[in-house]
């Protein structure tokens, strides 16, 4: 099962930027999905993510300037980043887990802890 990020690509700094993950339902069904970034060191870091009791987390880099949500159906979810930085720069990993997800995986693709992901979208932030 993959689950398909779209939205990414290049953005100016100060710019705003909307990412979108779609995958079967039964994926998103009391799990936490969210969204790591990849940076250039290949750090693999939880940005956002929603719980499956509702409860949103985001990382401090992207607090405050950035909101996540799911779409009515549950099968989609939705990064909304504004005021974006150089630093926000990166691939884009969309992720879900019946359990919680750590704050920094090891790598961000298929095979870290079972955890269903996407191929991830570019952002790059000038």
């Amino acid at each position: 099962v993959q689950l398909v990020e779209s939205g990414g690509g290049s953005v100016q700094a100060g710019g705003s930027l909307r990412l979108s993950c779609t995958g079967p339902r039964f994926v998103f069904d009391d799990s936490e999905v969210g969204w790591y970034r990849q940076g250039p060191k290949n750090e693999c870091d939880l940005v956002s993510s929603i719980g499956s009791d509702g409860t949103r987390y985001y990382a401090d880099s992207v607090k405050g300037r950035s909101t996540v949500s799911q779409d009515n159906s549950k099968n989609t979810l939705i990064l909304e980043m504004s005021g974006v930085k150089p630093e926000d720069t990166g691939r884009y990993y969309c992720a879900a887990e019946r359990g919680p997800l750590v704050r920094r995986a090891a790598y961000c693709a298929s095979g870290f802890r079972g955890y269903y992901w996407g191929r991830g979208t570019q952002v790059t932030v000038s």
